[in-house]
């Protein structure tokens, strides 16, 4: 059996961390098996389903790097209603699904009556049973269909996450599976899409729990093989609270690369939402699949920590060749007005610097100084820039003119005869020569930013 999962995001939104990580686990399970990481948009929601939204759901999915299978052959549920009307003529036929022709008056007085007793909403009055006489149909009513739920029993499974579920059937409703117009209904679609793509393990957030039993008795009906499924445990935001879009929380999973995360920190720090492999951290996609196994998800929901996330993403930009770097910097330099970076080369100065950055704009504005002199603020200014600065600056200048030799190791063997010929310590030598060369006190060693910046630039920034 080739293992067959899918990822399923409804149109009507962005693709936030919550959908990412559940196609990421869903996309880990299927590598890891050697089988097929499927696509399908659940676009039947007319009114709010945009094809902005789709193209925001391929453009995140692109961004993280989780490549579906069926790239060529996504599945769309609008264009697939002609066979879910061939499945439900099918159920009709089999006395697995019925007409109702319930008034709305009449739907809210049984919805009133169960609240107040605590059963199913439906009373099944239009559900065919054997010696029962059915209403008489009324005129000029377009009537929905209903699926016909088992009566006794209870609908089972074990959840490869939370474990064995079991739902009474007297506490499922008949649900609707076409509305009065013909168009067919989440739950209908969701099975017959499953069992036509040959979906093996249906991974999905927890909040489609209520949903399984439905889905698993009209497959059941079908005469379907189950697949098996795996509830996620939701995503909380730092407070602690579900997630939600009042609240602010949700941001389109490429937000997150406007704020500097690379995205296979972004992967690597979901994949530690609910799940762990020891107590491994920072780790590759590839050992991801190689360790990864639903037994070793939590089925208590996990909390959102920005830190955890940027001090991730700092590892893999530590991680990350220069020359690749280089390529994801550029742009961003570009935004600060720095478009020539071939003197010095940016990668040179990415591997002086790419320590000190926990995301890639810090890592553009820890860049930007070697290429053009910033104005030193004022704080800074204040703190270590005294009467003599500018004289000592300019003697200092004059040793750095006469090496022979202009790398990091024969500037900082001036730094201590200076100093000793100045009757100063480093402090008042070091602090001063960041802000007259780079325009900031925060640098790396600063004997290595000056072999970098070049002796002629170095000169004259000194001199200017």
């Amino acid at each position: 059996m080739t293992v067959k999962t899918r990822f399923a995001p409804s149109p009507t939104g962005y693709l936030h961390i919550g959908g990412v990580r559940t196609a990421l686990f869903s996309w880990a399970f299927a590598k890891k098996h050697k089988g097929e990481f499927l696509l399908r948009i659940e676009d039947t929601d007319l009114a709010r389903s945009t094809a902005e939204s789709v193209n925001v759901i391929l453009d995140g999915m692109k961004w993280v790097g989780l490549n579906y299978d069926n790239a060529d052959n996504v599945v769309y549920q609008t264009r697939r209603f002609d066979r879910y009307k061939e499945v439900l003529a099918e159920l009709l036929d089999k006395g697995a699904a019925y007409y109702c022709y319930c008034s709305k008056e009449e739907l809210e007085a049984m919805r009133e009556k169960a609240e107040r007793e605590g059963t199913a909403t439906y009373d099944r009055r239009w559900r065919p049973e054997a010696g029962k006489t059915l209403p008489p149909v009324p005129e000029g009513v377009e009537p929905v269909v209903r699926f016909k739920t088992p009566l006794d029993g209870a609908t089972e499974w074990h959840d490869l996450v939370k474990g064995k579920i079991s739902i009474p059937n007297d506490a499922l409703d008949d649900l609707i599976i076409a509305r009065a117009d013909g168009t067919p209904t989440y739950n209908f679609c969701v099975v017959v899409d499953d069992f036509d793509m040959g979906i093996t393990h249906v991974i999905r957030g927890d909040d489609h729990v209520n949903n399984t039993p439905k889905q698993i008795n009209i497959l059941k009906a079908m005469g379907a093989t189950l697949p098996e499924y795996a509830h996620l445990p939701m995503i909380l935001n730092e407070q602690g609270k579900k997630i939600s879009k009042r609240s602010g929380d949700t941001v389109a999973i490429t937000d997150f690369g406007a704020m500097g995360i690379l995205p296979e920190a972004m992967l690597n720090y979901l994949a530690r939402l609910g799940w762990a492999h020891g107590d491994d951290e920072f780790f590759t996609m590839q050992q991801f699949i190689e360790w990864f196994d639903l037994k070793d998800v939590s089925p208590s929901p996990s909390r959102m920590d920005l830190k955890k996330l940027y001090w991730i993403n700092a590892e893999h930009i530590k991680a990350t060749p220069d020359d690749a770097l280089a390529a994801l910097a550029k742009p961003r330099l570009a935004v600060r007005g720095i478009t020539d970076t071939a003197a010095p080369a940016l990668e040179n100065v990415l591997a002086l610097v790419k320590d000190r950055a926990q995301d890639l704009n810090t890592l553009a504005d820890e860049c930007v100084y070697f290429y053009e002199k910033q104005t030193p603020a004022e704080a800074d200014t204040a703190k270590h820039w005294d009467d003599e600065a500018p004289a000592r600056m300019l003697r200092f200048a004059d040793k750095l003119e006469g090496l022979d030799d202009w790398t990091a190791e024969a500037i900082h063997d001036l730094f201590k005869p200076f100093c000793d010929e100045e009757g100063i310590k480093m402090g008042k030598l070091g602090m001063p020569l960041r802000l007259a060369v780079c325009g900031t006190a925060k640098t790396p060693s600063v004997d290595a930013v000056l072999a970098l910046i070049g002796r002629e630039e170095v000169l004259r920034r000194i001199r200017a």
